[in-house]
Parts: structure tokens; sequence; C-alpha cells
């Protein structure tokens, strides 16, 4: 028999076990038997709505000191609403499950790959699995997985807790306490991971993102200080940290340990042997490209990532290295070939890929500081294929103009990704060539003198960043002069830079993200189907209408800035020596040339469209700025002036509205005098229409 003091003992363990909560079903029960709203109970206990329909459906519980005042609420809604008629005693008894009831209830959902009922325990069972036993309990059953070998999904957010938040609303018990022991707890048990996104390729590392309290619990500081660029920062090879890793054996990237640290080991054979770890408080998340993911619940950072990792990539770094990864990832470089004299499989090109090792530009599609440049002592200037920063003189505003009440901006959905697409680009090395007859389908960079084009000084030159007649010969793309004979102007190089080899290098990725970005619209209600009236009030709502779908439509759109960006990422940090070579070049995607060839494109669709809607409204703009393109407006809606045929479908060859790529939505509106004020002052309307001060961003 148990003596008194083991009895004893056995009494205060569950006096001081968790507090348990009653099935989330039952806790919406309840709290809608009481008549109150989420959005109430979500102010009483200080926390978000989204919580609580968290807490109600199964995907996340609280934590306390809110999870004790809030078991406290529902016995005592409990006491006052029992169930189906039964005694407030029951009920209430019911509502404070005992320890063991738990642990079996999330036994039940330890089947990660069969599509089971979730889970209607509490969150945690009374112990957690060992380590090495088998995968971890999932508080909710994983839906079906496309892929066996990653059932639940292609990563988690974990909490100080313990807890590891998935995609689909799943939780995982992750007991490392330790780096090391997360790393190989990812790898054995987790059963996160992403498959390969072409056949050739590779894929995707599980991703574990750390909270500020996963951090700390994990002996990583809370914050990572220092006076370098915050993208720049990492631990020091002495932190305690960075040793247990590198005497476990596992290899930290030349990055360190920084914001987004990659920890492997060398594939063995087949299987990779790599996690990526992102640290919410290290700044892992920018947030610009992911406005206010840091500061959401564990939950709804996993659903914004793992969204995001499903429609574009698993994210490896900022927006622009994974829209970088995501070349590579569907285009792999290498595939299996058979070498035909020993009949063996060797590693062999991928034809339309960029190939594994980094190509030299041609001097003038080079940086001043490039070694290419400097070590040849090129004068020859340089390619300035970039977005349009233009705004039109007020000596060149009507009456008519000065006399129309507002400036309406518009803006052209992801102007570069559309500027992608069927867009053909050099695979091969520059060959160079005098006096070559120009041949539009053949890209790379021409010389040429296209000083003497005159064009409506109403409108920019389609030919210059700033929107000014060229002074004399310099360097184009391929498009901008295949636009210059498009316009009915004779072109002839004095020199040029081709590539002989071609390929749409950027379909597949163009696809991809266009894919994206049109279903995480349509997932904010705006969608194909809209007429314009219905899309520009859809759209003056959509980021109200789910705010984690809404940051990952601004992650799809930074991604496809940042990764054009990044094909000619210049040197960072303040020791850079002009003509050392620096990290980025060696690359085989540092490729200026196909950067150039994306912007020349997206500059000449703007022209042509500012071009066609002058010949059919007679309107002109008073400013560009990028994809933003200001008007003259007699209305506060671009269907004052926008170009509709008599059926009342758009003209084409204009600006139209739309969700897709390379259509338009409202940017913003503003009286017509604060847009000739800004003109008069030099400033560009564009940069402020809507209301804010918006930065050009070309993801560099």
């Amino acid at each position: 028999m148990a003596s008194e003091e083991e009895l004893f003992a056995s009494v205060d363990a569950l006096l001081n076990e968790e507090p348990h909560l009653p099935p989330p079903a039952e806790r919406a029960r309840l709290r809608e038997a009481a008549g109150i709203t989420q959005a109430r109970l979500a102010t009483a206990l200080k926390t978000t709505t989204q919580s609580v329909k968290n807490w109600e459906n199964g995907r996340s519980e609280p934590k306390s000191p809110r999870l004790d005042a809030y078991q406290r609420l529902l016995k005592g809604w409990a006491a006052k609403h029992p169930a189906h008629g039964a005694s407030s005693a029951a009920a209430t008894a019911l509502s404070a499950m005992s320890s063991e009831s738990a642990a079996s209830e999330v036994e039940t959902a330890d089947a990660p790959q069969a599509p089971t009922a979730p889970a209607t325990g509490p969150a945690r069972p009374a112990t957690r699995p060992a380590a090495a036993s088998r995968r971890p309990a999932a508080r909710k059953a994983a839906q079906p997985a496309a892929d066996p070998r990653f059932p639940h999904g292609p990563l988690a957010v974990l909490d100080g807790d313990g807890s590891a938040y998935g995609t689909g609303g799943i939780v995982l018990d992750c007991p490392a306490t330790t780096v090391v022991e997360l790393v190989e707890w990812t790898l054995r048990e987790s059963g996160l991971g992403a498959p390969k996104l072409n056949r050739y390729g590779k894929d995707s590392d599980p991703l574990i993102v750390l909270t500020a309290a996963a951090a700390v619990k994990l002996g990583l500081p809370e914050r990572l200080e220092g006076h370098e660029q915050r993208r720049s920062l990492r631990l020091p090879e002495d932190h305690p940290v960075v040793k247990q890793v590198v005497k476990a054996k596992w290899q930290l990237t030349q990055r360190g340990f920084g914001p987004w640290a990659r920890i492997y080991r060398k594939a063995q054979g087949r299987d990779r042997q790599c996690v990526q770890l992102a640290i919410l408080s290290w700044d892992a998340l920018d947030e610009r490209s992911w406005p206010g993911v840091s500061g959401m619940e564990s939950a709804d950072i996993a659903r914004v990532l793992g969204v995001y990792a499903t429609r574009v990539i698993t994210p490896r770094g900022s927006t622009a290295v994974s829209g970088l990864e995501l070349m590579t990832a569907l285009r792999p470089p290498t595939k299996a070939v058979q070498d035909p004299q020993t009949g063996n499989w060797v590693s062999g090109y991928n034809a339309g890929s960029l190939g594994t090792e980094p190509m030299d530009p041609a001097p003038p599609e080079a940086t001043p500081e490039h070694p290419v440049v400097v070590n040849s002592g090129w004068t020859g200037g340089f390619l300035n294929e970039e977005a349009y920063q233009w705004v039109r003189s007020v000596d060149m505003l009507s009456d008519e103009e000065c006399t129309l009440p507002f400036a309406v901006g518009l803006d052209l959905n992801t102007a570069f990704l559309a500027a992608a697409a069927r867009l053909v680009v050099g695979l091969s090395a520059p060959d160079h060539f005098h006096t070559p007859v120009f041949n539009p389908k053949i890209p790379g960079s021409w010389l040429v003198d296209l000083s003497h084009i005159e064009v409506d000084p109403r409108l920019p030159s389609p030919f210059t960043p700033d929107g000014y007649r060229p002074t004399g010969p310099a360097w184009y793309q391929t498009h901008t002069l295949a636009y210059a004979q498009e316009l009915g102007y004779d072109v002839h190089p004095i020199e040029a830079y081709l590539r002989r080899e071609t390929g749409a290098y950027l379909d597949p990725w163009h696809d991809r993200l266009k894919t994206a970005y049109v279903d995480t619209l349509a997932d904010l209600g705006v969608t194909k189907d809209l007429d314009d009236a219905a899309f520009l009030a859809a759209m003056e709502q959509h980021r109200q209408a789910d705010p984690a779908m809404a940051a990952v439509l601004s992650a799809i759109k930074a991604t496809v800035k940042g990764g054009i960006g990044k094909l000619r990422e210049r040197p960072q940090g303040r020791h850079y020596k002009e003509g050392e070579p620096w990290p980025a070049l060696l690359r085989p995607t540092w490729r200026p040339d196909i950067r150039a060839a994306v912007i020349s494109k997206a500059r000449v669709n703007m022209h042509r469209k500012l071009l066609n809607m002058s010949r059919m409204t007679g309107l002109f703009p008073l400013a560009v700025l990028s994809d933003c393109v200001v008007y003259p407006s007699p209305g506060d809606s671009p269907l004052n002036f926008l170009p509709y045929a008599a059926s009342g479908k758009p003209q084409p060859g204009g600006f139209r509205l739309g969700p897709t790529p390379g259509l338009a939505k409202l940017e913003g509106v503003q009286p017509m005098l604060w847009a000739v004020d800004l003109m008069e002052k030099g400033l560009n309307p564009a940069r402020h229409i809507k209301g804010g001060d918006a930065v050009l961003d070309e993801g560099e």
C-alpha cells in the first residue's frame, strides 16, 4: 500500500499540473451559449480575435497567465451552460480534464499520415515521447500530404515551450533544448520538408522558425546586436552555440550563424542533411517584405510562411534570396546523363539552365567596381537599363490639364514579372562584334547613337530611365533597340556584345510566381471575373480581408523585385575595395545582362502603353516612377479616363485594370494642385501619390 507521503506527493504533482481546457469545440459552444463574441473575448483576455479563433479550432493554445484566466472563464460558463442538459457539476467536471485523458487523446492523433479527425484533447501530452522513439505527436492530424516523406509540411514555427506550429494547423512537440538537438530532431523525427520543384532538382530542406523565447531556450541571444548592417550580423565563432554545432560535426555556411542559418553535413548518397533556421527576433523577416508577420501568433506565422512555401518556395533567406533560389530550383544546372563510353551515369549540363560555373559579363554590362572593368581599364561606358524616374516639365502642362481636379496614380501589377514572360536571354558567354547588323532576336548589349530621335516632350523618352533624350552613343539592351525599330527608326550599332546560346530561362519562374500572385489575390477576394468597378472596390478592401494572406501577397511581390535585383548584387560592407571580387560573383546567377533585359522590357512596355494612351485619349502622364504612372483626371477614379470601347470593354493597348501581372490597379488619388506643386519643386508625384513615401525598390 502506498504511504501517506507518496500519496501527498502524487496529489501535489496533480495540483502543479498545467491547467487543462475543454476540447476546442466545447470552448466555442460555451462562448456562444454565454452570448459573447470572439472579438469581445479577445478584448477581455488582452489578445487578438485571431488567437481566439485558433483556440476554438484547435490550431493553438493560450499560454499562462492567459491560460489560467481562460480556464477560469470556461469553468464559470460550464457551470451556467451545461452541455445537453447535464448538471452544472457534471459540466464543470468535464471541463477539468485529467492529465491521463489528455495524454491518451493526443496519442490518438499520433498517426500523422492518416487523414483522421482532429484531436479533441488539450494542447500538450503529460509526457513527451522519447526523442528517438518515433515522430512527434501531432496535436492536430495533418491533411494527406502530397509527398509521404514530408507528412507535416515544409516548415514549423518553434515556441519557447516546445510547441512547433506547422502548416494546416498541425502542432508538434519538439523536445530539443539545444540547437544540435533541434537539428537532429528536425531531420529524424519532424516529418518536415518539401519535394523538389523540378525532376532534376533537390528537395527543399526543412525550415524551423524560432520565436524569441525559443531562441533563448536554445542558448541563443534574444537579439543580435552589432555595428554592421543587420543582414551581415552573425554570432561570433567562439559563441557556445557555434562551438556546440562544430563539436557535433555539423557545419555552417559562409554566412555563419545569423538571422538565416543553414546547418548541414555533407550529403550521404541521395540523403541531404541540412536544416534552415530563421530567428524572428533577429529580424529574419523584413517588415517591408513580410508586413506584420513577426508580431503574429506562432500558428499564424506558420500559416503565412506555409502558404508562401507551397506557392513559391520554402524561404531560405530574404525574399530576394528566395527569388534567386527559386530560379535555380526550377532550372537546375545539372542532370544525370549516361556516359556513352562507360555506360555510367554522371552529372551533365541541364539544357536551358545557367550551368554551374559563374560567367564574366561583358564590360558594359558590369558595374564600375567589377574586376572585368577595373583590370581592363574599360572606359567605354555602361548599360543604363533602369526603371523610369521621370517627371514632366510644368511648362508642358496645358491650361486644360491644370483645371482638372484630380491626379490619379495607376500601378502595374508586378511589372518586372510581366516583363519576364517569354523573355529570351543569353545562356552563354558574350562575344564581341564590330558594326554588327541589329537583330531583335539576339539578346545582348549594343552601342548605338539614338540622340537624333525626337519624342513628344509630354512623354518620357523610351531610351533613358530619366526620360530625357539621349545625348550621344550609349549602350542599350536588345529590347530597347527593338522598340526603336517598332517606332520606325533605323538602328545602326557601332559594336555589340552578343550571346550565341539563348533561351527563355525565366519562364518557369514567371509561371510559378504569376500563379502564386493571382491565387493569393483571389484568396483576398480579388478575382479575374470582376468587372472594373468591382475590381477597384475589392482592391480597396483586400488587405483588411485577411492580414495573413495580405502578407503573403507582399512577400510574393518582394520576391519578384528582389530576385531580379539579386541578378546584379553589388558588393556589401565598408571594407570592400574596388576591383576585388565579391561573394555574389561566385554564383552562376550573377547575371546583370538578364536583369537589364527584364528592366528594359518593363520600361518599353510602360512607354508603349503611355504612347497608346496619348493616341486613344489625348491624355499625357504627369510623372512615372518604375511601375507607377500619374495622370490628370476629371474624376477620382481610373474609370474617369481609361479608354473603353462602345461595348464597355477596355481598349487594347492602353492601361487596363485587373488582377494579373502587367494589368493596372489604383495606386492613389490626390488633388491636381498637389501634384503640380510637387512638380514645381522638382519632386515626383508618383512617389507620393499613395499618401506616404513610396520608395522605388528594385531589390538591390
